[in-house]
């Protein structure tokens, strides 16, 4: 469950790239900087983030720490019954034996959660998409609304989500309208 949380503004690899340096509980945030892929005759490798912009801190709220809390105390658990059997790699999102999880085997889990909740089947990728939408319909800062989800540019949100911009004017319009008709 720990992985849908976080992964509203991360993408499936960076998700699964997560690692416990990259976890700031007292600044709560957590520093996207690595994804997890697999490379043909590599394996499953961590490499750096797609682009520059990419490379970001995101603030994640109390209810995310707490479960990263528990997850911090799951592993260790995990480390002290497994032994040497624990392949430590310092990952957030892994197996329970520490070894990366495979980015299929996210999806597969990803649609067993949808299929078992009730819910239509959609794209991983669309979870980003869900986050900035209700973040842009709850009227927030579109710079803040990109930098989480690690857009270069404002417009770049701000193109892929006008039609939330368009209702949010249209809110806006009204706003305007009952105040100025109060006088």
């Amino acid at each position: 469950m720990l992985l849908f949380l976080i992964v509203k503004k991360v993408r499936r690899g960076e998700v699964l790239g997560l690692m416990w340096p990259n976890v700031d509980f007292d600044a709560g945030t957590i520093h996207i900087q690595r994804s997890l892929t697999r490379v043909k005759e590599k394996g499953l490798i961590l490499k750096d983030v797609k682009t520059e912009s990419s490379n970001r801190i995101v603030v994640v709220s109390d209810y995310i720490l707490d479960i990263l809390r528990n997850r911090k105390e799951f592993q260790e658990k995990q480390k002290q019954l497994l032994g040497p059997g624990y392949q430590d790699q310092g990952l957030i999102n892994c197996l329970d034996d520490g070894k990366p999880q495979d980015p299929r085997n996210l999806l597969r889990q990803f649609y067993g959660l949808l299929k078992e909740a009730g819910l239509p089947k959609f794209t991983f990728h669309q979870l980003r998409h869900l986050h900035a939408t209700v973040l842009m319909a709850m009227g927030e800062n579109p710079k803040i609304v990109a930098e989480r989800l690690g857009h270069s540019r404002v417009q770049v949100t701000l193109d892929t989500y006008s039609h939330v911009s368009t209702e949010m004017q249209r809110q806006s319009a009204n706003r305007f309208e009952q105040m100025m008709l109060k006088e």
